[in-house]
């Protein structure tokens, strides 16, 4: 028979003990599974032991029984709501890192900016986002843009910034780095429009990274995204692929040219300086001429008024003085020798070789000088040398040479 038919009573019941034990007993029948609301409320007995209540026997069949104090309802949930709170305010503490900036939000309000340490805010109340300002962030692009020649080039940059406002980066801008991608095309494609290829390609890159540059960083300021620029590098600049060779020639070709200016400025600093030098002595040359010039007119000068005076007091003495230096100024420089001849005059002999410039004999210097002398002094020196002596008078006045 089924334990649960009609009339089977609980004998086969298989969650009371009476088949183990033969139906027996009000003991036999309570070895069922315990009762949750019981092991519950034999729980809450415990605890309220412990916080200082204490329940009689029986408390557990309805609470009769026993002579301890009443059990307060309220202790349980009392102390749950304070280990809850402090486990909340110990889940407020947090360390913010050297590098890092933490940017509070009180019910997503800004509220401040925090400092490296350790600090504690409320948690589920205050938003605490963590920002690196010290880390240097890194973008690069390539594009393909029109130049203001109306050519295409393609050129490389990257950009290096750094976190300037941990704030503005948070909240002004929703995605920082897509804000300075836009902004870099932005500003090299301004720059590059109004720049010529060739440029680009030779001597204009610097120029070129440093026009890119200010533009870019005045673009996040008026965004507001808190990003400082610390460096713009033009990585490469180029000709499309299928012109790129025609280029390379137009470069090379410009390269040869400078080069061949710099050859042009080398030499010009050479001669340059060596003209100048030239020039310079040349001037000075010419201005101690002039002194010397001036110096000696100032002399003759000088020397004209000194016989000027002496002329006055002797004139006679003076205009004889002149005129012979005058006479041996003049015949001092000719070889010729003059001798005045007459018939009855004797004549003055001056051995040729003591003229100025002569170093002959006699007879060489005669022979010599026999076409310039006229023959009647010729003969008249014959007889003189062949007599074996000369004659001179210092008194006659009618020959006279004069010489230097």
């Amino acid at each position: 028979m089924a334990w649960n038919e009609p009339g089977g009573g609980n004998q086969h019941d298989p969650w009371s003990g009476g088949g183990r034990r033969g139906g027996g007993g009000n003991r036999g029948g309570n070895q069922g599974p315990p009762d949750l609301d019981e092991a519950l409320k034999k729980f809450q007995d415990k605890l309220n032991g412990l916080l200082g209540g204490r329940g009689g026997k029986g408390g557990g069949k309805g609470g009769k029984g026993g002579g301890g104090r009443p059990r307060n309802a309220f202790t349980l949930p009392g102390l749950l709501v304070v280990i809850a709170l402090a486990v909340w305010a110990a889940s407020g503490f947090y360390l913010v890192d050297q590098a890092e900036r933490g940017v509070v939000l009180r019910f997503g309000k800004f509220q401040e900016v925090v400092t490296p340490g350790l600090h504690w805010n409320p948690p589920l109340i205050d938003d605490v986002r963590m920002v690196n300002v010290t880390r240097v962030r890194s973008l690069t692009q390539t594009q393909s843009m029109l130049t203001r020649d109306e050519n295409i080039v393609e050129v490389e940059i990257s950009a290096q910034y750094q976190v300037a406002s941990p704030r503005d980066f948070m909240l002004n801008v929703r995605n920082p780095q897509l804000s300075i991608e836009n902004a870099l095309d932005s500003a090299l494609r301004h720059v590059v429009g109004g720049t010529d290829m060739i440029e680009i390609l030779t001597s204009g890159r610097e120029i070129l990274g440093s026009s890119v540059a200010s533009r870019l960083q005045s673009y996040l300021d008026s965004y507001g995204t808190g990003i400082s620029l610390q460096t713009i590098n033009i990585e490469s600049t180029s000709a499309p692929d299928p012109v790129i060779d025609a280029f390379d020639d137009v470069i090379r070709a410009r390269e040869d040219r400078q080069r061949t200016i710099n050859e042009g400025m080398a030499y010009a600093n050479a001669i340059i300086p060596a003209a100048q030098g030239q020039a310079q002595r040349l001037i000075e040359q010419g201005q101690g001429y002039r002194e010397s010039v001036v110096a000696e007119a100032q002399g003759q000068a000088n020397r004209f008024n000194a016989l000027l005076a002496q002329y006055r007091n002797a004139p006679e003495i003076m205009r004889e003085r002149l005129y012979l230096d005058a006479i041996a100024e003049v015949f001092g420089k000719t070889p010729k020798v003059l001798v005045d001849v007459s018939d009855d005059a004797p004549l003055m002999y001056l051995p040729l070789d003591q003229r100025p410039g002569g170093t002959r004999s006699n007879a060489d210097a005669q022979q010599g000088e026999s076409g310039e002398l006229d023959p009647r002094v010729l003969e008249r020196m014959r007889n003189l040398d062949s007599q074996g002596g000369s004659q001179s008078n210092s008194n006659s006045s009618g020959i006279r040479r004069e010489g230097r």
